[in-house]
């Protein structure tokens, strides 16, 4: 349980900077710390369990069905990740307590910081491939929300859009990989996974997996071509540079590939890739932060450039190589975060990020520039710094390893390179802003910041010069454990500072001598550049979505072209292909289940349908004739439901064709009587082909699957309903018991969709017009007599009906939704007869509550189950005897059918009473007025063209 805390601990921290804004900004930020804190110590408290070799894990069933287990894992390389999210994010929120004026909405920034740490947490303790990708999208969708914080602005707005797309499309190339490789393993166990590298390489899918998996983690951690996105989110406040985009979120990739290295890095083309990737992009992003001119550019781009140094560390993947990489993580980690934090405060106290408007600083912020000092010396590999540490052991891979066959010497060649322009910019760096002579003044004075602000660079620092000092006394016991994890094995090595006079020593010593010349000859590098002509990976990434935006509507025009009529026709083209194909396949079309008798009322029925179809659509130019043809439709598919043995159909499909019937009949008075003719002869045959061969289509499959014998689980229903439901009426059984989860979310999609309907027709007004088409005015005779006598009738016995068909239906046909719909005909016939305000005086109730009841009791009904340990909307009935009535039986299901009930009458009603509401005040009919309907009616019902 300890993991599973360690896992939501930071997830129920979003909620603190909520509640507690309100308290002011140093409670809520000490609020806000104290759930991470907490997950940091029980981190902590667990290191000596990994010490002594125990196996740290938790899970728990979730969702078996799609593999998907609440599995947590705590192991040498969650380990160490864990360490930075939890520890840099502390110092983030005490840096970011000072950082943000006084007007930002802190609450929401930490709330969306807190979320970040929660799903980054989730990553590297996942045990899970599919958990791992919900945190993976998670990690996207909070740092969408941090990168564009300052909304207000365009850049903000632009960065977090790209990060998205750019993130968002990896993670689900991603989440294809991962599939994949969870069924090459046979598990999507972390586990299993990681033992079966073998199966998995020979795997014929190989290449493809690791393709997907691959460009996952290189959107991410932003590897060449797709690192354009990590600078422009620079954008972000600088408390969110420094956490995401160099401690946690673009390492997300780096450790994906770090976690998966015992399972899919073991072939040639695992290093090829990622050791090109990798130094590709080191050299790109080393180059480019020697370029830029913005403190941030400049730090972003070097992030970059290290991201790729440790890819090509995880492609070489030899044991020393991995843990070069992980060496590299928790060095690059530290000094990055405090240069990024020390050029927020820069920013903070001069108002710009500017090189020009910057230049020496060391006077005024003498302590600011003695930390930026340090940290820039750890990412140009000093000695006596923890980065010349890792550096010095990646010359020694390059060296070592013969990743690209006779070309091997390319790699030192290159990383030598790559070591010289990091010197080339940290120094740049450093000089420009606190030694070099500004050429602008700063929009501010610049001086030191509050202490506060400044302690969490100053302990970042001091764990650069201390790592660099006594790397065997603070990493080794970290290192172990995280390198065993990716290795699978303790690798044994020793930490020191001095190797001796070598070759890796020789090629630092040339990074050195050569960065400073490169430096020193900077203005003429940078005319050279100025030669080409610049491309702004933004205005290129925009200028792609628009292009793919415009043709996605081209090609929707052309298939759609606002046309209802061609869409549908497309559809239907579409399934008569695939329809088409399926019958060409079926050598025989009947089936050995033969044919059942056909006598004269089979062919009575079979030709009303047709004629009604026929009927609805010939005269669909006057409404009110074709509405009348498809009741004719209705009817007689509720006729054949009861011919083929199916009462509960046929009963339902009479009770909604009649509500169908009335909804229509309230909206036809809306509309006008007769449409003008759109559609050309030559049109008309299309469509009448179309629709005959689909329809000959159809009919042809379901032959061909009626006359077949077929597994069903029908059988299973009809020996199981009265042994295990209760019910001799299978239909109902199904809806209430066996598949009453399906029933719940149906009533409460109807529910919803009454309530939505309500909303739309509350207070609307439409014109009634005073005559038809033909000028013909309405009786002034609003309630009739005769339907209103019939209506008083066939109230009562309607309502007895209905509890009679809600009574009977565990057993016989029937059932609280066939009830519910009759009754509301029931009340709905009133409402036409006498009229809405005569029976809203006398149904005096609100009918949402009605429909809102019914399902809380269908819920309620199933919530019940799980007190007597029994799973959701599980079913209980017995039998019991009373004088005079004998043996009954009672059921839990006939709650839940009232639930139906209530349900299907409340939202039935909230529709129908409600549209035949929707009018204007009705004028009493005159001559003059009658002019006026004339010419109203007129202009609403349109004339058939000449």
């Amino acid at each position: 349980m300890t993991l599973l805390w360690i896992a939501l601990l930071p997830l129920l921290g979003v909620l603190v900077p909520t509640l507690t804004a309100g308290r002011g900004r140093r409670y809520c930020s000490l609020a806000t710390a104290v759930l991470p804190a907490v997950a940091l110590v029980m981190t902590l408290l667990n290191v000596p369990a990994l010490l002594d070799g125990e196996q740290l894990r938790f899970s728990a069933s979730w969702m078996p069905e799609l593999a998907l287990d609440l599995a947590f894992r705590l192991d040498g390389l969650s380990l160490l990740f864990n360490l930075l999210i939890l520890g840099i994010g502390l110092l983030i929120i005490l840096y970011a307590h000072y950082y943000l004026a006084k007007d930002e909405p802190f609450g929401r920034f930490y709330a969306f910081l807190m979320l970040f740490m929660a799903s980054m947490v989730g990553i590297s303790m996942s045990d899970n491939l599919i958990l791992l990708w919900l945190f993976w999208e998670l990690t996207s969708l909070s740092s969408f929300l941090l990168i564009g914080f300052w909304s207000h602005q365009s850049d903000a707005r632009k960065g977090a859009r790209m990060a998205l797309t750019v993130t968002g499309a990896g993670g689900l190339a991603l989440l294809a990989g991962l599939l994949l490789l969870g069924d090459m393993a046979g598990s999507f166990n972390m586990g299993d996974v990681l033992a079966s590298g073998e199966v998995i390489v020979a795997d014929p899918r190989y290449p493809l997996m690791l393709g997907l998996v691959l460009l996952g983690a290189f959107t991410k951690s932003a590897q060449f071509p797709f690192h354009f996105w990590l600078p422009h989110a620079m954008a972000a406040p600088t408390p969110v540079s420094a956490y995401l985009h160099s401690a946690t979120m673009v390492k997300a990739g780096i450790f994906l590939m770090a976690r998966l290295h015992p399972a899919i890095a073991g072939s040639e083309l695992w290093s090829v890739v990622v050791s090109l990737v990798g130094i590709v992009t080191m050299l790109y992003g080393a180059w480019f932060a020697l370029m830029k001119t913005d403190l941030k550019g400049i730090l972003a781009f070097s992030t970059v450039s290290h991201l790729g140094l440790i890819t090509v560390l995880l492609g070489i993947g030899s044991p020393m190589a991995i843990l070069a990489a992980l060496f590299h993580i928790l060095n690059h980690a530290t000094f990055k975060a405090a240069l990024f934090m020390s050029a927020g405060i820069i920013d903070h106290e001069t108002g710009t990020r500017e090189l020009k408007q910057l230049g020496g600083l060391k006077k005024a912020m003498p302590v600011t520039a003695l930390l930026t000092t340090l940290a820039a010396a750890a990412m140009a590999g000093v000695p006596l710094f923890n980065g010349f540490l890792s550096k010095e052991m990646f010359f020694t891979e390059s060296l070592a390893t013969p990743v690209l066959g006779g070309l091997s010497w390319l790699l030192p060649a290159l990383a030598a390179l790559g070591g010289i322009l990091s010197v080339a910019y940290s120094l740049r760096l450093v000089h420009a802003v606190f030694f070099k002579p500004a050429r602008e003044a700063p929009p501010k004075a610049p001086h030191e910041p509050p202490h506060l602000m400044r302690l969490p660079v100053e302990i970042l620092v001091v764990l650069c010069v201390v790592v660099g000092l006594f790397p065997a006394f603070m990493a080794t016991g970290l290192l172990e454990l995280a390198s065993q994890a990716v290795i699978g094995s303790p690798l044994d090595f020793h930490l020191a500072i001095w190797h001796g006079v070598n070759l890796p020593l020789m090629m630092s010593l040339l990074a050195f001598v050569a960065g400073i010349a490169l430096y020193w000859r900077h203005g003429d590098v940078r005319r050279f550049t100025q030669q080409f002509v610049g491309v702004d990976a933004r205005r290129v990434f925009e200028r792609i979505l628009v292009a793919i935006g415009y043709r996605a509507e081209q090609l929707v025009a052309r298939l759609e072209g606002n046309s209802l009529q061609r869409y549908v026709g497309w559809l239907w083209l579409g399934a008569l292909v695939m329809g088409g194909v399926g019958l060409v396949q079926i050598t025989d079309l009947t089936g050995a289940a033969g044919n059942q008798a056909i006598d004269g009322i089979l062919i009575l029925g079979a030709g009303m349908l047709m004629f009604g179809g026929v009927a609805t659509a010939a005269t669909h130019r006057y409404r009110l004739i074709s509405l009348l043809m498809l009741s004719v439709v209705g009817l007689f598919v509720a006729l054949t439901f009861a011919r083929f043995s199916a009462p509960d159909l046929a009963l339902t499909q009479l009770s909604v064709e009649v509500v169908t019937m009335i909804l229509l009949m309230l909206a036809l008075f809306f509309l006008p009587q007769k449409t003008p003719r759109e559609s050309s002869p030559l049109r008309n045959v299309r469509d009448l082909l179309l629709a005959g061969s689909l329809g000959l289509v159809v009919a042809s499959l379901n032959y061909a699957v009626m006359t077949r014998e077929t597994l069903s689980i029908s059988n299973f229903f009809i020996e199981n309903s009265k042994p295990g439901g209760g019910g001799y009426n299978v239909v109902n059984v199904i809806l209430v018991d066996f598949r009453g989860f399906d029933t719940l979310g149906e009533i409460t999609v109807l529910a919803l969709a009454g309530l939505a309907i309500f909303k739309l027709l509350n207070r609307l007004r439409l014109f009634i017009p005073h005559s038809d088409g033909e000028g013909r005015v309405w009786s002034p005779d609003r309630h009739p007599a005769i339907l209103t006598s019939i209506a008083m009738t066939i109230l009562p016995l309607a309502l007895l009906v209905s509890a009679f068909i809600f009574l009977r239906g565990h057993n016989q046909p029937g059932g609280g939704f066939i009830a519910g719909l009759i009754t509301a005909v029931a009340l709905i016939l009133i409402y036409m007869a006498r009229g809405v305000a005569w029976a809203q005086e006398r149904l005096d109730f609100p009918f949402q509550p009605v429909a809102v009841i019914g399902v809380a009791i269908a819920t309620l009904t199933g919530l019940g189950s799980w007190l007597f340990g029994h799973p959701f909307l599980t079913s209980a009935f017995g039998y019991f005897k009373l004088p005079l009535i004998g043996t009954f039986e009672l059921a839990t299901a006939l709650l839940f059918d009232l639930g139906v009930y209530l349900a299907v009458v409340g939202a039935t009603l909230m529709i129908l009473a409600n549209l035949g509401k929707v009018t204007t005040a009705h004028r009493p009919v005159t001559e003059a007025t009658e002019k006026d309907a004339n010419a109203t009616a007129a202009s609403s019902s349109p004339q058939e063209p000449r």
